[in-house]
């Protein structure tokens, strides 16, 4: 079978990433913790308000980052929705603690801040909540909750960079927050991530647990006269060749964010009429939010009118992809989760929901193509 004309994802690169990765060889600096690392940390740290940015080696070790910084082991629990990727859970299984499943808003499809106070024990340690599709979630109840409960919060912002919530930066709320740079995020560098360090007490024990428990980082600038292994830690910097790629890519990310929004504006305007005669749910935004336009996705009536629909779109030549199967029915949900339960509003999510193509790099004939597609289906 040929692979559709029209990916879901591509990553849109252009001369100014191999300007830039040449420039890092040639500076015979590539390992990491060089002048790019530095220069994208300070771009973020600007763009969020953190006291410290730090890259890393992908989204999922600024989360292994977080539940290092916050001291989790066996008997804690973590607070998460179960409609997210395996990493927001992996993340704290690893330190031994138990996800514990709550469902989803069914208008965001975020975390349901509603029924936190429910599952929240004696042993609850963090919630995490995850910025669906770069649209925040309500942190003014999950903070204040947090704060009533004694809880720290870990944002899952791999979907919500430039995204913000009551003219906040999402990323912003949180005492850490990971950001993702794989290659299907708005900005990428192919696998990479960072952590966002909003307590300024934890700065300096996240740059030892980044560097495999050194305070290599202090050496380097000057404070200690030798380094040497003072905390538990790993090995989590990112090379000098993907933070000059990603850059490039923040360089020019209100272009890409732009194009971004005009695509996602498009889908909206010109499949409202169809989906409202066909019983399909449009991404729902706040008047609180600012979206991050991170995904677009249908909600089908059912999951047989989803699975025809994406057989339909193969078809003609349009890779749509589904999302995620809900972590507290996969085989090691279950034996990890606490207090299991029925997640209805993740469970319809699941097989309702369907994302079409979203990328800087789309053009206007492939956006054509994909309107006219999802327009001719009329298998319900």
């Amino acid at each position: 079978m040929p692979p559709p004309r029209i990916p879901f994802n591509r990553a849109s690169f252009e001369e100014s990433e191999w300007t830039a990765m040449r420039e890092a060889v040639a500076g015979g600096h590539i390992s990491g913790n060089g002048t790019f690392t530095r220069r994208c940390e300070a771009r973020l740290e600007q763009q969020l308000g953190a006291a410290r940015v730090l890259l890393t080696t992908s989204g999922t070790h600024a989360l292994e980052m977080a539940a290092f910084l916050l001291d989790l082991g066996p008997g804690d629990e973590v607070i998460l929705p179960s409609f997210t990727f395996v990493s927001t859970a992996n993340a704290f299984v690893l330190r031994g603690a138990r996800p514990i499943f709550v469902d989803i808003r069914d208008d965001t499809l975020n975390l349901d801040e509603t029924q936190l106070n429910e599952v929240i024990s004696a042993r609850t340690r963090a919630i995490v909540p995850v910025h669906y599709g770069g649209v925040g979630c309500e942190m003014d109840a999950i903070q204040a909750l947090a704060r009533l409960r004694g809880l720290a919060i870990v944002e899952d912002n791999a979907h919500g960079l430039f995204g913000r919530y009551k003219e906040r930066a999402l990323g912003s709320f949180g005492r850490f927050a990971a950001l993702s740079f794989h290659e299907t995020k708005n900005v990428t560098c192919g696998e990479g991530g960072a952590l966002v360090v909003n307590d300024e007490s934890q700065v300096n024990r996240a740059e030892i647990i980044r560097e495999k428990g050194t305070n290599r980082a202090a050496f380097f600038r000057g404070d200690v006269e030798k380094y040497t292994w003072i905390d538990v830690g790993s090995s989590y910097v990112m090379s000098e060749l993907l933070a000059a790629c990603l850059l490039a890519q923040l360089d020019r990310h209100d272009a890409s964010q732009a194009r971004r929004r005009a695509v996602c504006e498009r889908y909206a305007a010109d499949l409202a009429g169809w989906a409202r005669s066909n019983g399909i749910r449009l991404p729902f935004v706040p008047s609180t939010c600012s979206p991050a336009f991170h995904l677009f996705y249908l909600r089908f009536p059912n999951g047989d009118s989803r699975d025809r629909f994406l057989a339909f779109m193969w078809d003609r030549g349009v890779y749509c992809a589904f999302h995620y199967v809900p972590l507290h029915t996969a085989p090691m949900g279950q034996h990890f989760g606490g207090r299991q339960g029925a997640l209805p509003v993740t469970e319809r999510a699941s097989r309702e929901l369907v994302r079409l193509p979203l990328f800087a790099s789309l053009t206007e004939d492939e956006l054509e193509l994909i309107i006219e597609a999802v327009l001719a289906f009329d298998e319900f």
